[in-house]
């Protein structure tokens, strides 16, 4: 199953729209994980109509609206993978061990909320995954979203996929 992972969105306040590589990516992921700050509720309608599925969470830049359609965590099984998807995780100091105590069903926790991408496993299993955000790169060379592929209760191809500036191709 082709997995994809993106948070952050932002839009429209740190774009006008999704950049044109992060759809197409979309369309081709069996499915997608948003963890939160969508901002709209046109973001969630474009990714729940062109994700072959979707799994959100809201943000703490959500409102009302998207909170009564999101929950604070998400839980799904891919392809025998268990997955987490929250948007805050905390401190990036004990991040790991923090996180397997609060999610010990997971094999993979999906978080956002820094724009910063991440990548670790706890010394239990945990696999702890930040796609960075697609719109807004702080204070990160690109914008960024993640793909990767769970088959047969096993994550794999995990790749972190860098967006062209504004401006740029």
């Amino acid at each position: 199953m082709n997995v994809l992972l993106t948070t952050d969105t932002h839009v429209p306040l740190r774009a006008r729209r999704l950049p044109a590589g992060l759809l197409g990516a979309i369309d081709a992921a069996d499915v997608v994980f948003h963890a939160g700050d969508w901002v709209d509720e046109a973001t969630l309608d474009l990714l729940a109509a062109r994700a072959g599925r979707l799994v959100a969470v809201h943000g703490n830049n959500d409102g009302p609206a998207l909170r009564a359609r999101l929950p604070e965590v998400a839980r799904a099984e891919v392809a025998g993978v268990r997955f987490a998807v929250v948007h805050e995780t905390g401190a990036a100091r004990g991040r790991e061990e923090r996180c397997e105590r609060l999610y010990p069903d997971a094999d993979v926790l999906v978080f956002g909320h820094s724009h910063i991408p991440w990548d670790t496993t706890a010394a239990g299993g945990l696999r702890l995954l930040n796609p960075g955000s697609p719109t807004d790169r702080r204070r990160q060379p690109y914008c960024t979203y993640m793909t990767a592929v769970a088959d047969g209760g096993a994550l794999s191809e995990v790749a972190l996929h860098r967006l062209p500036r504004r401006g740029e191709g």
